[in-house]
């Protein structure tokens, strides 16, 4: 109940701030594409419930619904501010949208895509998949999109087995260092 508090908090004290990075981010990806500007995708939150979690669209409208590092060639995909929303996290501001609404919190493990079978098995096996998804995660500032799904795993159990106020904050604080230098994105 504290931590969902601390989240519900701290998105209405980040929303002052991000107001006006949003619509500037909102009016970018309208003017630099065809489609929507946000994109909804079907992830895996507590209990492998799937929900709607909202982005900031950074692919085209016709790009297959796989994980990018999937793709043949995820570049061939991007829209022309993408790489710079990916790099920069400024995609993942619309998510604060779940976490107003209880489907993720600010630190958890992140949501898989519906469709990644080996990691929400993994998860499961370990008993992960009983914790809300974050917004980042001990896996995200251990490694992010470079890390083989058997040690994205370990990291989720490791913030399991940890989990207390004290470690969110230094996680967030970690994330905020990682967005800032850029450090972990490949696409």
């Amino acid at each position: 109940m504290i931590k969902r508090l601390f989240d519900f908090c701290l998105v209405l004290f980040a929303s002052l701030f991000l107001l006006l990075p949003f619509l500037l981010v909102a009016v970018m990806v309208r003017v630099t594409s065809i489609g929507p500007v946000l994109y909804w995708s079907d992830r895996i939150g507590r209990y492998n419930n799937i929900f709607k979690m909202p982005k900031f669209r950074t692919m085209r409208v016709d790009t297959p619904a796989i994980a990018t590092h999937l793709l043949p060639d995820p570049k061939q995909f991007l829209t022309p501010i993408g790489s710079f929303l990916r790099k920069s996290s400024l995609d993942e501001l619309p998510q604060l949208w779940s976490i107003i609404h209880g489907d993720m919190s600010f630190v958890g493990p992140r949501p898989a895509l519906f469709n990644q079978d080996d990691l929400i098995a993994l998860r499961t096996q370990y008993g992960v998949d009983q914790l809300v998804p974050g917004l980042t995660g001990w896996a995200q500032v251990n490694g992010r999109d470079e890390l083989p799904i058997p040690d994205k795993v370990k990291l989720d159990v490791e913030y399991m087995h940890q989990q207390s106020f004290w470690f969110d904050i230094k996680i967030i604080f970690l994330t905020f260092l990682k967005v800032l230098r850029r450090d972990g994105v490949q696409h």
